[in-house]
């Protein structure tokens, strides 16, 4: 039997044709040898390994219990050092979080977890778990790492007392509690959060979790748009490796923030010109998901060249998955009202064409959470559903957005096979 590979301009390096009998076992077992033309049928003969639990999860998830596990044993000599540690190697996982943040985040993931629980059913929190961090840090007043726990603290729970406690950032209601008391509390913890970070400078520490940190702040600084450029830029020259930190400045500028539109272009173009051509991309992808309209301005070129680069850059298959469920679900071409004017649709197609080579150049493994979050749009939903249907969401949203892109490919009733040298495809049975 011989393989058919797709043309090099579109597809891989090289076909896998020792894959081919247990492939083509399966499509017979599947009952697909016969051409369909409606998306599911088309979707069943996309052959591509989904791994539900990623190594970026993995990661993350190890992280984050360390954290957590450090601090109810109160270990927080080892804690503060092993987020030291971890800002001093600029260590990321696989996908580009920043171990430090994680590690952050699980040390005081019970204090808010309790505090958050409390505020969303209209409840001031207990104040012991707060007062405890407070101790705490109070022992430990020269380790910037256990100031930096406890002003999240008080950051998270200030959010959570802005939004009502409502999961994912949804806006919420306190029962019995009036809106510009929420507002005041919430103010009031981040206050304090700033007192906390106030002794230290990031760049003496040479900690970028700390400089994170303060663009954090920006949340309830009283003109926040005259800080935004140089807070994210000393971020950014600790840490340039990190995507994260360009995801948010671009977020940050949103006309619905701390900026505009036309800000984010010029901040991306600078961030391009510094870093790399990737950068352009990472500082428009979580905007344009939160606000299309910025499609307006967005140099297509330049965004399709950025996500070119980071695919080159960054081969991680967390990363991959990301853009490719950006390019073939966050911009699928839309229709009726929420259709923008000429110009931003083009742009949109010539984002989501790029699902093509990412798919067929790139993809290796499907990471179905990835797409199911693409589905519903950047930020948790308020009410997520099991873990399983999830999976099984993104799933099919995957599969479907990649055989419509390739039905030209599937129509003859062959098949596509994915492997660690590219997409290749098998012939119809």
């Amino acid at each position: 039997m011989t393989f058919d590979p797709i043309a090099p301009s579109e597809t891989p390096r090289q076909a896998a044709p020792t894959r081919a009998p247990a492939l083509v076992r399966l499509l017979r077992r599947l009952g697909v040898a016969r051409s369909r033309t409606d998306p599911d049928s088309l979707a069943r003969r996309i052959l591509l390994p989904s791994l539900p639990i990623s190594d970026e999860e993995h990661a993350r998830t190890r992280l984050h219990d360390a954290g957590q596990r450090l601090a109810r044993q109160e270990d927080w000599p080892r804690l503060a050092a092993r987020i030291a540690q971890a800002d001093a190697a600029r260590r990321h996982t696989p996908g580009g979080a920043p171990a430090a943040d994680l590690l952050a985040e699980g040390a005081r993931a019970d204090a808010v977890a309790a505090a958050t629980d409390a505020v969303a059913d209209g409840r001031a929190p207990d104040p012991a778990g707060l007062d405890a961090l407070e101790r705490v840090r109070a022992e430990h007043a020269d380790s910037y790492a256990i100031a930096l726990v406890v002003a999240h603290t008080h950051m998270d729970i200030g959010r959570a007392w802005r939004t009502g406690g409502a999961t994912g950032g949804a806006t919420g209601t306190v029962t019995g509690t009036a809106a510009h008391d929420r507002e005041a509390r919430f103010l009031d913890h981040f206050r304090r959060a700033g007192d906390l970070l106030a002794p230290f400078d990031p760049g003496t520490r040479d900690a970028p979790s700390l400089a994170a940190a303060h663009c954090a702040l920006l949340a309830a600084r009283p003109a926040p748009r005259r800080r935004v450029a140089d807070d994210y830029a000393r971020l950014i020259a600790l840490d340039p490796g990190c995507a994260q930190h360009l995801r948010a400045l671009g977020a940050a500028l949103l006309p619905a923030r701390f900026g505009s539109h036309e800000e984010i272009g010029l901040a991306a173009r600078r961030m391009a010109a510094q870093h790399g051509t990737a950068a352009y991309a990472w500082v428009w992808f979580d905007a344009l998901a939160l606000d299309p309209a910025g499609l307006g301005t967005v140099d297509p070129g330049a965004f399709t060249d950025g996500l070119r680069a980071i695919a080159a850059q960054r081969p991680d298959q967390h990363v991959i998955n990301e853009i490719a469920a950006f390019c073939g679900l966050t911009m699928a071409p839309r229709c009726g009202p929420a259709r923008l004017p000429a110009a931003p649709e083009r742009a949109r197609a010539a984002i989501h064409a790029c699902l093509d080579w990412l798919v067929a150049r790139h993809l290796h493994e499907l990471h179905p959470l990835i797409w199911a979050q693409a589905t519903t749009g950047p930020g948790p939903a308020p009410a997520l559903p099991p873990r399983r249907t999830l999976i099984a969401r993104g799933r099919q949203a995957a599969l479907r957005v990649i055989a419509a892109r390739f039905s030209d490919t599937l129509a003859d009733g062959g098949a596509l096979g994915f492997s660690s040298a590219g997409m290749y495809r098998l012939p119809g049975l």
